[in-house]
């Protein structure tokens, strides 16, 4: 009987049958090291899970702040080590809810913050000394930090022993999201400021995450997902250098957001090679001395776009293969998608399953009992190796074209990344890639599932909420803070997160804060070549 050679995600060759020929002149010390040792193939960590497991994360968001804050309360009652915060599109876009724009989308795809009030009311009764917190948030990322910064202060909780992570990557909005608010340039310096703040008053707090979720989501394929996200990070690292800082100064506060797909076998690849490749670029291109800062530590989402609205409890099958992979590559944090999120936000019973699936996999399977399980595996070693050129390859033609802004302005990621998402469209239509319960077991009829509705009434609740807020609050006093955040803007050598955070103490929105910075750096409008 012969059998039939296949292909990875990335288009990568897989051979029926792996064997030592396959790592000819492989060495082992080179390629692997050990555990928590540089190139860190093996993992960030001596000791990995074997200590404890990854921090368990729940990415939730909906609605108004106090009907999330039920739902975080009780994704912490239900054994979750962590928060990650959905905003929703308004806020991501820096509009307050009562913005024209705004119409329609108030508290639908995540949480609605306008102000410090909304802010307090999210994360009421939950002790921000105690959790670790993420928040999915690019554009304006610096005003939400900076809330729950003020947050904490109320609840007595100082700002160095804050920790979690801020996702500020807005490279990525403009290769894949489209959630960007001003042009690359001021973008990259609020990032640098960002660091800087972090820095010096929060600390222990994991400063950017850089993303490759969302490329992967539009259809990147594993290669051009780590291809694209490292070549961000290393625009990050150049824009922090040139502004003056050291790099161990910022390095370690680094960390990285990556997809897990059903292709098992790929992706455990592909985390590996993500790491050596990042260590070799932090300690040979950028020169870092301190070993945190060769580290490529990353949080992981099991993979959205891979879920269907047929036949959803499948996608707990799904979510349980993409989550173990995830777990076999080596995160350090992990959010499980719920069963349902293809149809709708998610129930709170398919979150709690959702999170049940992480502690089946860390309590009652064997993964946690050794670091890196797949180490020496002549497959995953042969295709850890493939997807590290074939990465490798796509980060100079990067290079080639100026850095990642500048393969950005000519609309480079974007391109490649749509046309590896057309071949992906093709081949599930034609069958050659299969779907289960989409074009292949199908069923006749679907059984009634009822999903969760945010309820229409919430964006009039935010309208009545910002009136209040604006009626309250001393006006002259958001206006005379405004003015200062819009001359530190003008100014490159000024940190705008320090006039930032007084103009939201003050009870500033977020849309008014991003209007003062507007009027200065103005908005992106992306070219024809986008």
């Amino acid at each position: 009987m012969t059998t039939r050679s296949r292909s990875t995600e990335s288009g990568l060759p897989v051979e029926p049958v792996h064997g030592p020929d396959d790592l000819i002149g492989w060495d082992p010390a080179e390629k692997l090291g050990e555990p928590g040792s540089y190139p860190y193939t093996r993992g960030v960590y001596p000791t990995m899970y074997t200590g404890r497991p990854w921090t368990m994360r729940q990415y939730a968001g909906f609605g108004t702040a106090a009907e999330s804050n039920a739902r975080y309360r009780e994704l912490i009652a239900q054994g979750g080590h962590g928060l990650s915060v959905a905003f929703d599109l308004p806020t991501q876009m820096g509009h307050d809810s009562d913005a024209p724009l705004a119409s329609g989308e108030v508290g639908k795809v995540g949480v609605a913050v306008d102000s410090l009030d909304d802010m307090r009311v999210l994360f009421d009764g939950i002790p921000l000394g105690d959790v670790s917190t993420s928040m999915t948030i690019n554009a304006p990322a610096a005003l939400l930090l900076l809330l729950y910064q003020l947050v904490a202060e109320e609840q007595g909780v100082s700002a160095e022993h804050l920790t979690g992570t801020v996702q500020n990557d807005v490279l990525k909005e403009y290769i894949a999201r489209g959630t960007y608010i001003f042009p690359p340039k001021p973008s990259l310096r609020l990032t640098a400021d960002i660091f800087r703040y972090c820095r010096a008053e929060m600390p222990r707090w994991n400063t950017i995450s850089i993303s490759g979720y969302h490329m992967a989501e539009a259809g990147a394929s594993p290669v051009q997902e780590i291809a694209f996200t490292l070549a961000d990070g290393i625009e990050y690292v150049r824009t922090a250098v040139a502004a003056g800082m050291e790099v161990d100064d910022f390095a370690p506060r680094l960390s990285f957001f990556f997809v897990s797909r059903t292709t098992l076998l790929e992706e455990v690849a592909k985390f590996r090679a993500a790491r050596r490749i990042w260590a070799r670029v932090m300690r040979e291109e950028f020169g870092a001395r301190d070993p945190k800062s060769w580290m490529l530590r990353f949080h992981t989402q099991t993979a959205g776009v891979q879920l269907t609205a047929q036949q959803p409890e499948v996608n707990l099958v799904r979510v349980a293969v993409q989550g173990l992979a995830a777990v076999l590559g080596g995160t350090q944090s992990l959010h499980t998608n719920s069963f349902d999120e293809a149809i709708a936000l998610p129930t709170e019973k398919a979150a709690r399953l959702a999170l049940r699936t992480q502690q089946v996999l860390a309590y009652e399977t064997d993964v946690t009992a050794t670091v890196d399980p797949f180490a020496g595996s002549y497959a995953v070693e042969s295709m850890t190796d493939d997807v590290e050129m074939a990465a490798l390859e796509l980060m100079d033609e990067v290079e080639a074209l100026g850095g990642a802004v500048a393969a950005i302005e000519q609309g480079f990621q974007k391109k490649e990344i749509e046309r590896n998402a057309y071949r992906i469209a093709r081949e599930t239509e034609a069958g050659d890639r299969v779907v289960v319960g989409v074009n292949r077991f199908r069923i006749e009829e679907e059984e009634p599932y009822e999903p969760l509705r945010v309820d229409p009434e919430i964006e009039a609740r935010q309208r009545e909420r910002l009136a209040r807020l604006r009626a309250e609050r001393d006006g002259r006093a958001v206006e005379a803070a405004l003015g200062t955040l819009r001359k530190a803007a003008q100014s490159p050598s000024e940190n705008v997160l320090y006039p930032m955070r007084e103009a939201l103490r003050a009870r500033a929105t977020v849309g008014e804060v991003c209007g003062a910075l507007r009027e200065v750096w103005g908005t992106h409008v992306p070219s024809e070549a986008f």
